[in-house]
């Protein structure tokens, strides 16, 4: 596979993509070969009949790889036109395409990013909507393992490199981001650029707050909460703004439907006449309905696991006093090692085959679906201990922790005697620096194992995989058995560029809604529970400079080039940061009620809590966010920025143009300003022009009633004189009275 080497140094032939669009990964292994030479046939016809050109090479592990660009420029262009056309119908545009489609293009040249993602949509979309109708790993192309671009070599070394030398993203390095790889992959960094910059605040008062407030503060609490709302805030304006920079505002308008998708019915649109798919509304409630009942059995499955840990970890740690405890204390993490990896997998299936069962219309509201309860799974696994320790173990120790004698099963082979393995009957404590470690561990510890799961173990095992690949086959050649090695037959110019395909075919598929649920994580981190460690964002603004240089690495190393697919926000996330933010509202208030003070809380001893301050404290907390919520809201509406500008900017053109079309220049540039200005003058010629209006066969009586006063001035001076009038007439009538 590429390397690091490879990356930084690409030679000439890995310089050059062949100007190949895609290549789609055929496999054939499990298929008989009159099938799969059927199947073959009927892939490169359905490619060419929509303006593909294509060309095939052997691949690895009975496989072919088919290579895909389009047919003629004049094809590409005409695509990119009518997309654009679409937009500009569906209100993502404000201003239509120019009508001669050369001239659109060179005011508003095709990016690769475009010119990938239509390229895509010609491959997949269904016949009736002029694409190729081909869907990996579905339908009847089961057979096609996956349709990839090809990393851009040179683009992906000068990248890396400016990203490694810099602190922080530029507008450019965004839209540089946006035009290679799509705005959803732009929006990812563009929201990590703008939290490690928000980072830099709390972390600087966090870290003041540490060493002059200690833990638990209230003024930290207020401060964080206050920080959290203006983030939230101020990204719902930011993501608007880059939406309409990039020209995508409103493009989840137009979505793209599922070819999982199974209708009932066939209607016509009473509006357009167009004949619609239809599925029942009452069914698909009544399946995500379904979703309640699976947040119930997530919460009792997983929630089961982690409090039994968490009290077989309490146990060993504060009740058992016999050999080896240093050692048992891990037998918790090791469980949780096991045991959690699989329930996740078991249950994200589940959530995927109930989102698949919902038989949503479009991939947007798919996507959005299954996030949601992926959120809900994350939710209970990352949060639930700390929840444990804060809610459960300190107020309830001194009533949970006798019973837990259940639990010598755990230590019993290695226990001497029984009262190892009992709890003392008097002078039980608790561990006061339990939660302040945990809060650690989550914060610090496991965003280190993370990052090393996330970017080096996968370099690590993949590098070592090709290795024991590359001596099995060499071994094979030298003894003369095996099969022949797929590039045997390459062409010499074409060697080192197919062994670079063959090996991005192997890559896994990459997916930005891993990386955004990491950061919506620990955004939750920082909300709910770094009251109880205020380091917290010190350690979030460290781990994200490396965070986002390593997304950048997976990006253009570990995964295969992912489709450039647009967005106009980051989607549902959007909601999750939201009620995160609203949650720690609750959770900080509730933590530094408990806690204030001494800084180990009830101590064990939920008789001295008082739950009705508890309860007015997170009422009055609760409430505070909204208000200080609805501020922010409000006083950032009012702040301009250059999205807003571009998109007023945008109106008046068109307004311009249209006047301009309708009444000529010098009318369009008045009335698009917003009317005629108040020192604009009446010309001589105007007035003769309404007196000759006012002649016979030029008039009406409305006309007339318009010219009776010629200029301003008249209209005044016939004012005055009413007036003065009136006034004359009443002086007389008082002098008659007296």
């Amino acid at each position: 596979m590429a390397s690091l080497k490879n990356l930084s140094e690409p030679n000439k032939d890995q310089r050059t993509n062949f100007d190949v669009d895609f290549v789609i990964d055929y496999r054939f292994a499990t298929t008989s070969k009159p099938e799969a030479e059927a199947q073959f046939a009927k892939l490169i016809e359905a490619l060419n009949d929509v303006g593909l050109s294509t060309e095939v090479r052997n691949g690895d592990n009975c496989s072919v790889l088919i290579f895909v660009k389009v047919a003629s420029k004049s094809h590409l262009r005409a695509e990119v036109y009518r997309s654009r056309v679409q937009d500009w119908l569906y209100g993502v545009r404000t201003i239509a395409p120019d009508r001669e489609i050369q001239k659109n293009l060179e005011s508003e040249p095709i990016t690769e990013a475009e010119r990938l993602r239509l390229v895509y949509l010609l491959i997949t979309k269904p016949r009736n909507e002029g694409g190729a109708g081909i869907t990996p790993k579905s339908g009847e192309w089961k057979g096609v393992a996956s349709i990839f671009a090809l990393h851009d070599q040179t683009f992906n070394k000068a990248w890396i490199r400016d990203l490694t030398s810099k602190s922080f993203l530029t507008q450019q390095d965004l839209t540089t981001i946006r035009n290679r790889f799509g705005e959803k992959i732009a929006f990812y960094f563009a929201f990590m650029q703008s939290y490690f910059l928000f980072l830099i605040f709390p972390a600087g008062f966090g870290f003041c707050s540490w060493v002059l407030l200690g833990q638990f503060s209230p003024i930290y609490a207020i401060v964080n909460g206050l920080w959290g709302i203006v983030f939230v805030e101020y990204w719902k304006k930011q993501e608007t703004d880059l939406a309409v920079q990039w020209g995508v505002r409103g493009v989840s308008k137009i979505q793209h439907k599922r070819p999982a998708f199974k209708h009932e019915s066939v209607m016509q649109d009473p509006v357009t006449g167009e004949e619609v798919k239809v599925y029942s509304p009452v069914k698909r409630l009544g399946r995500q309905l379904l979703q309640v009942p699976f947040a119930l059995i997530a919460a009792l499955m997983l929630g089961s696991l982690i409090a039994l840990c968490f009290a077989i970890e309490v146990f060993i740690s504060e009740v058992y006093n016999g050999p080896f405890k240093s050692y048992l204390v891990f037998l918790p993490t090791v469980i949780l090692t096991i045991a959690m990896p699989t329930l996740t997998t078991l249950l994200t299936g589940f959530a995927a085959k109930l989102t698949d069962l919902e038989n949503y219309e479009t991939t947007d509201a798919h996507e959005s679906a299954m996030v949601s309860k992926i959120f809900i799974l994350n939710f209970i696994t990352s949060y639930l201990p700390i929840l444990l320790t804060a809610f459960v173990y300190v107020p309830f120790a001194q009533v949970i922790v006798p019973h837990l004698d259940v639990l010598q099963l755990t230590v019993k082979p290695f226990a001497e005697n029984e009262k190892q393995m009992k709890a003392p009957e008097a002078g039980f404590k608790i561990n006061p620096d339990r939660l302040k470690k945990q809060v650690i561990y989550f914060t610090v510890t496991a965003q280190i194992v993370n990052f090393a799961l996330e970017i080096v173990v996968p370099y690590v095992s993949r590098r070592f995989f090709r290795k024991v690949k590359e001596v099995k086959a060499d071994r094979a050649e030298k003894s003369g058995g095996g099969a022949a090695s797929p590039s045997a037959e390459d062409h010499p110019e074409e060697k080192a560029f197919l062994v670079r395909v063959r090996n991005e075919a192997e890559l896994s598929v990459y997916d930005v809604t891993t990386d955004f649920r990491e950061m919506i994580v620990q955004f939750g981190y920082l909300s709910l529970f770094s009251v109880v460690w205020p380091l917290t964002a010190v350690s979030f603004i460290i781990n994200n400079w490396f965070e986002l240089r390593g997304d950048a690495l997976k990006i253009a190393l570990e995964t295969q080039r992912s489709v450039p697919w647009r967005a106009d926000s980051i989607g549902p996330w959007l909601d999750a940061l939201g009620f995160l933010s609203w949650l720690g509202s609750i959770t900080a208030a509730a933590l530094v009620y408990l806690f204030s003070g001494n800084g180990l809380g009830p101590a064990g001893t939920p008789w001295d809590i008082k739950v009705w301050g508890l309860l007015l404290t997170i009422f009055l907390s609760e409430h505070i966010y909204l208000g200080v919520q609805l501020a922010v809201r409000m006083a950032l509406s009012k702040i301009d920025s250059p999205g807003l500008q571009k998109e007023r900017s945008e109106r008046f053109a068109v307004r311009k143009q249209y006047l301009q079309e309708s009444f000529g220049q010098e009318a369009a540039e008045k009335v698009a300003a917003g009317g005629i200005s108040t020192s604009e003058k009446i010309s001589r010629n105007t007035l003769e022009e309404a007196r000759q209006s006012t002649l016979p066969g030029h008039d009406t009586p409305e006309e007339r009633f318009w010219m009776r006063q010629q200029d301003q001035a008249e209209t005044i001076a016939i004012g005055k004189a009413y007036i003065a009038k009136a006034a004359t007439k009443a002086t007389k009538e008082t002098k008659k009275e007296l």
